[in-house]
């Protein structure tokens, strides 16, 4: 049978996926930090020591290392079994299937600490639940994000399925972000008299709901109606070498790299920047968040008139720049003439076209990459491309999280927080530095 164009509501289903994917990863960024070193305004204990490493590296960011490390060497290999599988149905659903009971379970028990108050033996549980939360969803996004470049057979096609799949990814955002809104609806309703047993509830109802979004694009669309598959015949090794070869995609890595590390700072800062620096409850960040994703969405009509204007690459260097101003604004919060509140509506209007642009463009991107190295090399290895993308996405992310969780030891707390200052700084860097790479692209190479 012919292969068939993927219609609309299969597009939908499809973009579901993404959205189970993010709430659950949105959930162990955002509230990690806060869970386990919350600031002393929070109504939570700590549940791990303070303790500095070599003098600088405190346990919360070694654990967090830790955890994506290991999940970052597995990267590479569900991109090679994904890739080879010669599975009758499809060489991406059948494995992805797998991944999401886990995925939920080890979600929910990363908010399950053996003692609730300091503790090691809470920093050696959080270690073994990480590694298994992050193995989980990556046994599940790897193959996913493959399917973008083969479910999809134009530029314009690429681009408008990343724009659906952003709308997944920011909708997981928002409900991520909401975490503690949704347990304070907890408390009222079920007379819940600890904040931290509300939150627990809260992230179980999450993680739950996130694997049945998971399960739809599985459901609903039959792989082999929509891709050719052609497994790949080159050893894991090899696969990932030929990646590297190719210099545009070394280009895009690096600045993947520093810009989801510079998210991460921004995402695991959020509620501390809304509580500590403004003065704000805890539960406007999930509002301020929500109304940023919102405000990105006006965006995306622009993006994709945008993208084939004036080019991918010129819509992504003007996301980098206006996002090194934002990182300049966190430096300054609470001192700006502003209300506090009237400061973070600044900031999220402000950070909505990055979000937005960030969002959809780098997939996109990326799957023309692979797609056009496909049809040089004759070989179907693209979810070797998103694999080491998603390796260095997840590097980015943990190094985020630790320089946060690092930083927090210079000042966290109402009138003791520079180390949250220093967050912009350090951010500002990073952005620049992606924006400086990203100028080293060359798009028209990537022209099918």
């Amino acid at each position: 049978m012919p292969i068939q164009t993927l219609p609309f509501k299969k597009q939908i289903a499809y973009c579901a996926g993404m959205m189970g994917w993010s709430i659950m990863t949105n959930l162990i960024i955002v509230m990690l930090p806060y869970f386990y070193l919350p600031p002393n305004n929070s109504g939570l204990v700590p549940l791990v020591p303070q303790l500095l490493v070599f003098g600088a590296f405190n346990i919360l960011s070694l654990i967090a290392a830790s955890g994506r490390l290991f999940d970052a060497a597995y990267d590479p290999f569900i991109a090679s079994v994904s890739d080879s599988s010669t599975n009758p149905k499809g060489r991406r659903f059948p494995i992805m299937r797998w991944a999401i009971l886990p995925a939920v379970v080890f979600c929910s028990l990363v908010f399950y600490p053996l003692v609730k108050g300091e503790s090691l033996s809470n920093a050696w549980w959080l270690t073994i639940v990480l590694a298994g939360f992050f193995v989980s969803v990556t046994t599940y996004i790897i193959p996913y994000n493959a399917l973008l470049a083969e479910l999809t057979h134009t530029a314009e096609e690429k681009v408008k399925l990343s724009t659906f799949q952003q709308v997944g990814f920011v909708l997981g955002m928002i409900l991520g972000a909401l975490c503690n809104n949704f347990a304070d609806l907890i408390q009222t309703v079920f007379h819940v008299t600890e904040r931290f047993h509300a939150l627990q509830y809260t992230i179980w109802g999450l993680a739950v709901f996130s694997g049945l979004v998971m399960i739809l694009p599985i459901v609903f669309i039959k792989e082999k109606d929509y891709v050719e598959s052609k497994p790949t015949h080159i050893p894991l090794l090899p696969a990932i070498k030929n990646t590297f070869r190719n210099s545009n995609f070394k280009y895009y890595l690096i600045s993947d790299f520093t810009y989801y590390t510079a998210l991460s700072l921004m995402s695991s800062g959020l509620l501390y920047f809304v509580t500590v620096l403004l003065g704000l409850p805890d539960s406007d960040g999930g509002k301020f968040m929500g109304l940023m994703v919102v405000l990105s969405l006006v965006f995306y009509p622009f993006i994709n008139y945008g993208s084939q204007k004036f080019g991918k690459k010129t819509l992504v260097l003007l996301a980098f720049g206006v996002l090194s101003l934002i990182f300049v604004t966190i430096f300054f919060l609470g001192k700006l003439p502003f209300e506090p509140a009237n400061q973070m509506y600044l900031l999220v209007v402000f950070a909505s076209f990055p979000l937005a642009a960030l969002g959809i463009l780098p997939n996109a991107i990326l799957a023309d990459i692979a797609q056009k190295d496909t049809l040089e090399t004759g070989e179907n290895h693209e979810g070797m491309f998103f694999a080491v993308k998603y390796l260095f996405v997840k590097l980015g992310q943990t190094l985020g999280i630790a320089i946060f969780a690092m930083l927090t030891v210079y000042g966290k707390d109402p009138g003791n927080d520079y180390g949250l200052r220093l967050n912009g700084v350090v951010g500002f860097a990073l952005c620049v530095l992606a924006l400086l790479f990203f100028t080293r692209f060359k798009e028209n190479s990537n022209k099918i």
